[in-house]
């Protein structure tokens, strides 16, 4: 179901392009926001696709292939910025919306409390990186029913059990140390 389903205001996507006068609320332009994180941690939520079976265990784990800013292909959680006055769990399922497509049904938390609280670094040698900004995540494993169509910037979507997903190979694929915190909410969730 989409946000304006539940009478939400639409947000633009993250691209930031045009001037800052035609940007829907709680958007900044990209000199604004370039400006913005090099001076404050920024806000984000990430979500582990899963699909589970009758017993409300965790039987595949869904995880983008995208193209990074370098060209390189890496697999990556759905992630995104919380906007200014958006609520997390608006967030959420924006971002879930964006990058899994309009009937992956996701079934959201009902409280906003994460599985896990991750803290983004731009230097390296951190375990996560984003040459970007200082940013902290609030990261849930998501189920979804439907039918995923991603969309966006993600070139697939690929459903893997915890095992294949947790394994060196894969991890070492996911980009800004991803793979470390999505082992981490498998662990918590007993699906390791």
């Amino acid at each position: 179901m989409t946000m304006e389903a539940f009478g939400e205001q639409s947000f633009g996507d993250e691209s930031g392009s045009g001037a800052s006068e035609n940007l829907e609320p709680g958007w900044l332009s990209e000199e604004e926001l370039a400006e913005t994180r090099g001076r404050v941690p920024l806000l984000y939520v990430e979500a582990v696709p899963v699909r589970m079976d009758p017993d409300g265990q965790i039987t595949s784990v869904g995880l983008l292939l995208r193209a990074s800013r370098s060209g390189a292909i890496t697999r990556t959680l759905v992630s995104g910025r919380v906007m200014f006055g958006e609520r997390v769990r608006d967030a959420l399922m924006r971002h879930l919306e964006k990058d899994l497509g309009p009937v992956a049904f996701p079934v959201l938390p009902l409280s906003v409390v994460p599985h896990a609280v991750a803290e983004y670094f731009p230097w390296p040698g951190g375990r996560l990186h984003d040459p970007r900004q200082h940013a902290v995540s609030l990261v849930y494993a998501v189920p979804v029913s439907g039918e995923c169509q991603p969309r966006q910037d993600a070139l697939e979507l690929t459903w893997m059990t915890p095992a294949e997903a947790a394994a060196d190979d894969v991890v070492a694929e996911m980009e800004g140390g991803r793979g470390a915190l999505l082992r981490q909410v498998l662990q918590q969730l007993g699906a390791l």
